[in-house]
This record gives structure tokens, C-alpha cells and sequence, in this order.
């Protein structure tokens, strides 16, 4: 056990005003105070993420002990609790594997941060912190350089979009952007190939040649890729299914375009 460790009371409530409560959402910026991570392979993750400024770890002593054995270092003072104290602090339906990671939010990530980047994938107000969490998961399983979102109807860097990640948030640039249409045309001036993905797109994405460069727009699952996004990005295309349902959850779009994408360019 380490000798950062201490004992907490089981009934011990999470003071959030000695914490630091996570703030509310501020267009484009991160939340103002610190976000609690929680599950292994996230917090597992935000160790591993140099970026990533810790704080202090609350975790069960066989949650430690997992830690230890997969070879995670732990710098940062450890409360030992119990695991209702643990639900207490996230809510008794997280799913937090008896370790909670007390953390700073993330760098407020911008398009200088694009540089080297060959495959980007930007979110046009996709809202849904399980779908984005998903969408980052995938986009680290298939070597995508950047996930990309508007700094407004997007969601909030917190415990929700952490967990759903499965710690892909702390593997892959997350950028925020101001202006979907024109982060659009300054890739598209960067020398990159914008594709938006669209069921009137005139061919299907597999038929869509590729540049070396490319990013690849997704709207959300109701209003699609916005106009204006859509003409910035200069070239539509659709996912073509086979079967009865024709069309796909935004997440699992996601990987598919993803796979193409990277099949066409050759990655």
C-alpha cells in the first residue's frame, strides 16, 4: 500500500465546496474548477496523459492495487474510501470501479495544435456527451489526429464524456473552434480535403477521392451537417447501407467514415 494513502470514513460525504466543484461550461473553455474522472481505463488514461494536471486519487485499496499491477504511476496524494463513499460523490449509478481521479480539465486545445495532422475529424454540434465519447474511442482506435468540436451544442469536457471516452479523451487532441464553416476553410487553405457527410451527398463516400490531407464532417443525428458547413466544406458524400435501415447512430458513422478514410488515403 502506498504511504500516500489514508483512511476515509465509509460515510465520509465528497465536500464539494473544499474540492472545488466542477464550474459550469464556458464557450470554449473548459469547465473553471476540477472534473472527477472515474473507471480504470480512464483514469488509467489521465496518468498516462502528460497534458493531464492531477490532484488527488480516492480509490478502494484493491482499486490501488489494480493501479499498481497494470504499472500506472500514481504522483498524486491517494484518500483510500470505500465504495459508497465513492458513489457518493459521482452518483451511485457510475460505473467508477472503486477509483475517482480529482484532475484539471484538459488545455484548451486550438487549431495550431493541428499541426502534422493528415486525418481530423470535426463534430458539427453533435450534443451528446455518450455519442462524443464514443466518437473519441474510435477515432484513437483508428489513428484519427484530432476530434474537433464547435466551442457551443457540444458537450462539456466532464465525468460523463470522460467515462464514455474509456480514456480516449486523454489519447487524442480534442479542439475546440469558435466556427465550424470557418475552421473549414482555413483546413481547406492549409491544404486539406473537407468532406461532409451527407445522405444527398452526389457519391458515396468510397467513391469520394481523397487528398492526402483530409477532414471528415459528421452533423448531429437530427439536422445533419449545417449549410453553411456543408458549402465551406465544398464536397458532399454519403454512407451507403445495404440493408433495410439506411441510415446509422452518428457514432457508428463515425467509425465507418473513419475506416474509408483511411483506406482511401492509404494510412
Amino acid at each position: 500500500m502506498s504511504e500516500k494513502t489514508r483512511s476515509a470514513r465509509p460515510d465520509r460525504p465528497f465536500n464539494n465546496k473544499s474540492r472545488g466543484k466542477p464550474g459550469p461550461r464556458r464557450p470554449g473553455l473548459p469547465p473553471e474548477g476540477p472534473v472527477l474522472l472515474y473507471g480504470l481505463h480512464t483514469v488509467e488514461a489521465a496518468f498516462a496523459n502528460k497534458d493531464r494536471k492531477r490532484l488527488k486519487l480516492y480509490a478502494t485499496e484493491n482499486a490501488q492495487r489494480r493501479l499498481e499491477e497494470r504499472g500506472v504511476e500514481i504522483d498524486v496524494p491517494i484518500e483510500g474510501m470505500m465504495p459508497k463513499a465513492l458513489d457518493r460523490m459521482v452518483g451511485k449509478d457510475a460505473v467508477h470501479q472503486g477509483m475517482i481521479l480529482e484532475a484539471d480539465p484538459l488545455p484548451a486545445y486550438g487549431v495550431e495544435h493541428l499541426k502534422g495532422a493528415r486525418l481530423v475529424l470535426a463534430l458539427d454540434q453533435v450534443t451528446d456527451p455518450h455519442n462524443v465519447g464514443a466518437i473519441l474511442r474510435s477515432a484513437v482506435a483508428l489513428s484519427a489526429d484530432a476530434v474537433v468540436t464547435t466551442e457551443r451544442h457540444a458537450p462539456e469536457e466532464g465525468s460523463v464524456l470522460a467515462k464514455s471516452a474509456s480514456g480516449a479523451l486523454d489519447m487524442i487532441r480534442h479542439v475546440r473552434v469558435k466556427n465550424m464553416a470557418r475552421f473549414v476553410t482555413e483546413m481547406r487553405e492549409e491544404g486539406f480535403g473537407c468532406v461532409a457527410l451527407d445522405s444527398d451527398g452526389p457519391a458515396s463516400l468510397e467513391e469520394t477521392p481523397f487528398t492526402e490531407k483530409t477532414v471528415l464532417v459528421l452533423g448531429s443525428e437530427g439536422k445533419g451537417v449545417r449549410q453553411g458547413v456543408r458549402e465551406a466544406c465544398g464536397q458532399l458524400a454519403r454512407l451507403d447501407m445495404p440493408g433495410e435501415i439506411r441510415s446509422l447512430n452518428v457514432s457508428n458513422a463515425a467509425v465507418l467514415s473513419l475506416y474509408v478514410a483511411r483506406m482511401k488515403m492509404g494510412l
